[in-house]
C-alpha cells in the first residue's frame, strides 16, 4: 500500500512545485500589476484614516472593519484574472489532462492568489492598525480573524472566477457574484474586533471563521475543479 501511496503524493507535490514555480516567475514578470492589489489596499486605509480625521476613538472604532475591507476589495480586485491567463493561453486544458486531479492544481493556484494578495496585507497589519489607532489589545484578534478569513475568501472567490473563466469581460458580474459569498465572511471577521473592543468572547466568531475555512478546503478546490470543466466543454 505504501508503494502505491508515495508515487501519488510524489506527483501531487510535483505538480505543485512546478505549478508554484511557474507562477513566481509570472509574477515576477507583472511585479508592477502584481502590487496593485496590495497598494489598493494601502490606499483604501489611507483614505479612510483621512477621511476620519485625528479623531483617535473614531479611528479606533473603525479600524477592524476597515482593514477587513480592504483585505476583502483588494482579494476581488485581482479575483478575474485568477485563472484568466491560463484560459487564454490554453494551460487550462492541460491542467485538465494533467495525472494529477485538476482540484489540486486549483488548490494551489487558489493559494497563489491569497499569498499575493491578502499576505502582504497580513504582514503589514500592525503598520496599518497603528495608523488607524487600533488598541493593541485587539491586534491579535484582528490577525486572527485576517489568517482565518482572508484564505475563506480565496477559496470562494476562486469558485467565482471558475464560474465566470468562460465569459468575456465578466469582472463586474465577479464581484456581483462574490460579494454576497463575501458578506458572512466580513460580518464574522470585523465582528470580532468588534466583540474584543467591547470585551466580550470571540471564539465563536474564530471559531465560525476556521469551520468556514475548513469546509471550503475541502469543497471550494472540487468545485471550481467543476466550473472549469463546463466551462471549458
Amino acid at each position: 500500500m505504501q508503494r502505491t501511496a508515495n508515487p501519488h503524493a510524489a506527483g501531487l507535490i510535483a505538480a505543485a512545485r512546478a505549478l508554484f514555480l511557474r507562477d513566481l516567475r509570472l509574477l515576477w514578470r507583472r511585479r508592477g500589476d502584481a502590487l496593485q492589489p496590495a497598494l489598493f489596499a494601502l490606499l483604501v486605509v489611507t483614505l479612510f484614516a483621512l477621511a476620519l480625521g485625528n479623531d483617535r476613538v473614531t479611528l479606533a472604532k473603525s479600524a477592524g472593519a476597515v482593514l477587513w475591507l480592504a483585505s476583502l476589495l483588494a482579494g476581488l480586485l485581482a479575483l478575474d484574472s485568477l485563472f484568466r491567463g491560463d484560459a487564454d493561453d490554453g494551460s487550462l486544458e492541460q491542467w485538465m489532462l494533467a495525472p494529477v486531479p485538476l482540484a489540486w492544481l486549483v488548490l494551489v493556484r487558489t493559494f497563489m492568489h491569497w499569498a499575493t494578495t491578502a499576505l502582504p496585507l497580513l504582514v503589514a497589519a500592525p503598520l496599518l492598525a497603528e495608523l488607524l489607532h487600533l488598541p493593541h489589545a485587539q491586534l491579535g484578534v484582528l490577525l486572527a480573524s485576517l489568517a482565518l478569513g482572508t484564505p475563506l475568501l480565496s477559496l470562494l472567490g476562486a469558485v467565482v472566477a471558475a464560474l465566470t473563466v468562460g465569459m468575456r469581460r465578466s469582472g463586474i458580474l465577479v464581484a456581483l457574484l462574490a460579494l454576497p459569498l463575501y458578506v458572512p465572511v466580513l460580518v464574522f471577521g470585523a465582528g470580532s474586533v468588534v466583540q474584543a473592543a467591547q470585551g466580550l468572547d470571540v471564539t465563536g466568531a474564530l471559531l465560525m471563521l476556521g469551520a468556514g475555512l475548513v469546509l471550503a478546503l475541502v469543497l471550494a478546490p472540487l468545485a471550481a475543479a467543476a466550473a472549469i470543466r463546463i466551462a471549458l466543454n
